[in-house]
């Protein structure tokens, strides 16, 4: 078993570095802000973790192992609506790590404009902004996405 880095490779802190020196990431508020101004928030939490956590309405489910193939102009998977690279994406995860990989995945595709919320979901709702139940029907679920069901088997945030 090898257990040495290999030459090259990086350290998941080292990706995020790299990945947030390329993102102007907003504060909820701007991010709030922003969606009023034409900007699509992004939702990558699995259903699990909306279920017990919420969600923001008026934003999109886009579950992180679509999210490239959804909102790549190019590709036959996208979301309708996703026409061009000029969109304003703001991705959200539960506290904001996870989302700043996806937008510089999402800036590598030529979405220049995208980038995500600093702290997350868990920042929104602690900034007393809009949000909702988990499943309550105020977020628009991608293909593919899994509606946010509460679960008696649910153990928390995964």
């Amino acid at each position: 078993m090898v257990t040495a880095r290999p030459l090259g490779a990086l350290s998941v802190d080292e990706m995020l570095a790299a990945a947030r020196a390329r993102l102007v990431r907003l504060t909820p508020r701007q991010a709030f802000r922003e969606v009023s101004l034409g900007g699509v928030l992004i939702d990558i939490r699995p259903a699990a973790q909306r279920a017990e956590q919420g969600e923001i309405p008026g934003s999109v489910i886009v579950e992180r192992n679509h999210l490239e193939w959804r909102l790549d102009p190019g590709s036959d998977a996208r979301l309708p609506w996703v026409a061009g690279y000029d969109h304003r994406i703001i991705v959200f995860c539960v506290d904001g790590y996870t989302s700043s990989l996806a937008a510089a995945a999402l800036q590598d595709l030529g979405l220049h404009r995208a980038t995500d919320v600093a702290g997350g979901y868990r920042a929104w709702v602690a900034e007393g902004l809009p949000s909702a139940a988990g499943g309550a029907g105020t977020a628009t679920l991608a293909p593919g996405a899994a509606p946010a069901v509460s679960s008696p088997l649910a153990s928390g945030p995964l």
